[in-house]
């Protein structure tokens, strides 16, 4: 049952940032800022994060860049390589958890001070933003009620960001996600989340939300790319769509060794053995470029246990 409901984390993970039509106005160096998250360059980004903290304090965007920035250590260091699959499953509280708390925390407390003053699309946005980064770390813990919780609030700002903004297609990142999750629940979670009175989705409505933010998002559509890729991998099977739809991520970031994991899995899936060493190998060059050892040590891990199974014939079983 936590198992179930700890999937709502995902209903809001990595729920981007938002666009209007015209665009809302992002601090100068906030692209480059996801282009090194995206990079794996999380020390660069971390830093470039705390510099417009301190040039925007009241702000909340400084802050969930920082914390988004931390989210990928966590999911990479909470990662194993099961069923034929590089994914972050489960793990218990971890020291640096209260950091990464505290500025979701803070991005929220600023997203609502602004709200009181005057509503607007952009700091519901944030709002919502910031509970996905709580609900997704308290999902990747198991805590069901704390994920219910602040997903559900997340939904309401995501949800009233597009009712003031129907052109905020980043916002579509955290409902499509939302909706694709509840509609994978096990019959007995789907019976508690009607108790805890968790809005019910569509996986079919997800997928095309996904794949409006990847169309038209401002700063989301690697986002949403990955994790619909990673979807369609571990929940649907369509391991060739997967691999379309991860495959451009790879090519403008040939340095993230997550997104190399994923594609080698995928071409394992489908019996492609040599572009799946290779995509591992190119994985593990990666890794080798990254600052931090922890991660560092991590990846290698991975590559080798990815490796081994495909050369042992165990990664296309599930």
């Amino acid at each position: 049952m936590h198992r179930y409901l700890s999937l709502l984390l995902l209903s809001v993970v990595g729920a981007g940032f938002c666009r209007a039509l015209p665009p809302l106005p992002l601090a100068p160096g906030t692209e480059k800022i996801l282009e090194d998250i995206y990079a794996g360059r999380s020390d660069a980004a971390i830093q470039e994060a705390q510099e417009l903290q301190k040039e925007s304090p009241e702000h909340p965007l400084g802050y969930v860049l920082e914390a988004e920035t931390l989210w990928w250590k966590i999911w990479i260091a909470s990662a194993e390589y099961k069923y034929g699959m590089t994914l972050a499953r489960h793990r218990e509280k971890a020291p640096g958890d209260q950091h990464y708390l505290e500025l979701a925390g803070k991005a929220l407390a600023l997203a609502e001070a602004s709200l009181k003053k005057r509503e607007s699309a952009e700091m519901y946005f944030y709002a919502g933003m910031a509970e996905a980064l709580q609900a997704r770390l308290y999902g990747l813990r198991w805590e069901s009620r704390n994920t219910a919780r602040v997903a559900i609030h997340a939904r309401e700002n995501f949800t009233r960001a597009l009712a003031l903004d129907p052109g905020l297609a980043d916002a579509e990142m955290g409902l499509g996600l939302y909706n694709y999750y509840v509609d994978t629940l096990s019959t007995m979670a789907r019976v508690l989340r009607f108790v805890m009175g968790i809005p019910g989705g569509s996986k079919e409505e997800g997928v095309r939300l996904l794949q409006r933010a990847i169309r038209e998002g401002q700063i989301t559509p690697v986002a949403a790319s990955f994790y619909l890729a990673i979807n369609l991998h571990n929940y649907d099977q369509k391991y060739e769509e997967a691999l379309r739809v991860l495959t451009p991520l790879v090519g403008k970031f040939s340095e993230n060794a997550l997104f190399l994991l994923a594609q080698g899995d995928l071409y394992a899936k489908l019996g492609r053995r040599p572009q799946a060493l290779a995509a591992y190998h190119e994985a593990e060059a990666a890794a080798e470029k990254v600052s931090d050892a922890a991660m560092q040590k991590k990846l290698e891990m991975l590559v080798h246990e990815s490796v081994a199974a495909v050369n042992g014939g165990l990664a296309g079983k599930r």
